[in-house]
């Protein structure tokens, strides 16, 4: 395992000492400016984020809604494609350990091999590929699976219980749980059947379960606790970020980080 990966297994079991959840933010690599989003991270880490998520960017982002959409397109205008985002999560020199996610197309295109390779000296402790199913390509996802990443699954609230249970072999790091249907995006309250969702996932794998999409205030972020391992922001992170800089994405990861330790208000 390298060592990136421990860490993130440590950092997991670090939580589940502490009797919570742990916090896992998002912000898209190079926005607003890569030197803002370094300090994003920065601050972030800084503020109480357990696992820094980072968005590659990507020019058809299915899967985002509006805000990562537009966070995405601004990144790409400034240059900021595979080798740059890489270049970018080692120049922050975080302590936590960082996910990328991103698209099969950018991979593709960088080579799958040498974006293993060089993820793994920037620190990256694990990957998510967005529009790579279970069983859709089964070579490649060997090869990933084989390598010095976590491979981390996407589960969406639809998938019949067989597939989910095929959707977790050869998965690693934790589960990332699609909490809705749709595009990421903040809404105002927690899908109701949350909870019967993370109990069919829980029976299929024993890896920590992280349920993102449409999560963006502490409120949210405590609900979502009580029923996970983990818990996602991303849209309410990067839409502060553009609107109110570094200083707000401290102000929200401190009250996210509240809201996992069921402190929020």
């Amino acid at each position: 395992m390298s060592d990136s990966r421990s860490r993130l297994a440590e950092r997991w079991r670090m939580a589940k000492a502490d009797g919570r959840a742990a916090l896992i933010t998002y912000l898209t690599a190079g926005f607003p400016t890569p030197k803002d989003f370094v300090a994003g991270l920065r601050a972030g880490a800084a503020a109480g984020a357990d696992i820094f998520e980072v968005g590659i960017p990507f020019s058809d982002p299915l899967a985002d809604g509006p805000v990562i959409q537009r966070a995405t397109h601004a990144a790409l205008g400034q240059g900021v494609g595979v080798r740059r985002s890489l270049e970018l999560i080692a120049e922050a020199q975080l302590t936590i350990p960082v996910i990328v996610m991103t698209y099969l197309n950018p991979v593709l295109a960088y080579g799958v091999d040498r974006f293993i390779a060089d993820a793994e000296q920037a620190g990256v402790a694990g990957v998510l590929l967005t529009d790579l199913p279970a069983g859709a390509d089964p070579d490649l996802e060997a090869r990933v699976s084989a390598g010095p990443l976590a491979f981390v699954r996407l589960i969406a609230p639809t998938t019949p219980q067989r597939r989910v249970e095929r959707a977790v072999q050869g998965a690693s790091g934790f589960l990332y749980l699609i909490s809705r249907l749709g595009v990421t995006g903040a809404r105002d309250r927690i899908p109701v059947d949350l909870p019967e969702y993370v109990k069919r996932v829980r029976a299929a794998s024993n890896l920590p379960l992280a349920v993102g999409f449409g999560i963006g205030t502490a409120a949210q972020a405590r609900d979502a606790a009580k029923l996970a391992d983990g818990v996602v922001v991303g849209s309410a992170l990067v839409d502060v970020l553009g609107r109110e800089g570094v200083s707000g994405v401290g102000r929200l990861v401190r009250e996210l980080a509240a809201g996992v330790r069921g402190q929020a208000a």
